[in-house]
């Protein structure tokens, strides 16, 4: 079953962790690009929208595959995709706007009412946590390089998963709150768990090209 949980992972975390790098910057008060970021966001959030979309409407990507991944993988994706476009015709059009002593109140006035939905997909990554735990989903094929090795114990790549999804799903919730107060611990917060996130997703989503190839040639 052809799935993008390659390409897709290495996209999501390097999203996370351009938005966690983007907020640091604004609330340090540091120079920054707003060109850079917003073709950053651009290319992270096409990649993001489009395989998301395609596997948030189609049921699933193959015969006899598994239409729970279109809920887990895809629409997830297909969310962080277009926030990550809108934030960046935002800044292509505005960025240059930004300036002053405190650049973190512009960001927060404009995002406040886009966090509404942050906080919503971040319930729903709870959900998703859950139900990778209470249904073991998530364990690699025997066939599989490495994560097959895991095959016995489906719990242990099921907590890894669903683990990185509650994390996005703590900062998401916490998002509005943030936002609102720009109080200091509640941002550091979120930027820790979703940069933490954003590293696994990035590094998982590195392994699975490696991973992935190597269940098609064994499975042939």
């Amino acid at each position: 079953m052809p799935t993008y949980n390659t390409i897709m992972a290495v996209a999501a975390g390097a999203g996370l962790m351009s938005v966690v790098g983007f907020g640091r910057r604004l609330w340090m008060n540091r120079e920054y690009s707003a060109e850079g970021y917003a073709l950053s966001f651009a290319i992270l959030g096409f990649i993001l929208t489009t395989t998301g979309l395609h596997m948030t409407l189609t049921w699933p990507l193959a015969a006899g595959g598994f239409p729970f991944d279109n809920i887990i993988f895809g629409e997830p994706a297909l969310a962080f995709g277009v926030l990550l476009l809108g934030a960046s015709v935002f800044l292509w059009r505005r960025g240059s706007t930004i300036t002053g002593t405190d650049r973190m109140a512009a960001i927060t006035v404009t995002g406040g009412p886009v966090s509404i939905f942050v906080c919503g997909m971040g319930l729903a990554c709870f959900g998703i946590a859950a139900a990778g735990i209470d249904n073991q989903l998530f364990a690699a094929p025997p066939e599989e390089p490495i994560s097959g090795q895991f095959a016995d114990y489906p719990l242990v790549e099921a907590i890894f998963i669903s683990g990185l999804y509650a994390l996005v799903g703590i900062g998401a919730v916490l998002a509005p709150l943030g936002l609102r107060h720009r109080n200091k611990l509640v941002l550091t917060i979120i930027g820790v768990v979703w940069w933490l996130a954003g590293l696994a997703f990035f590094l998982f989503g590195a392994l699975n090209y490696f991973t992935h190839i190597g269940l098609i040639v064994n499975t042939m």
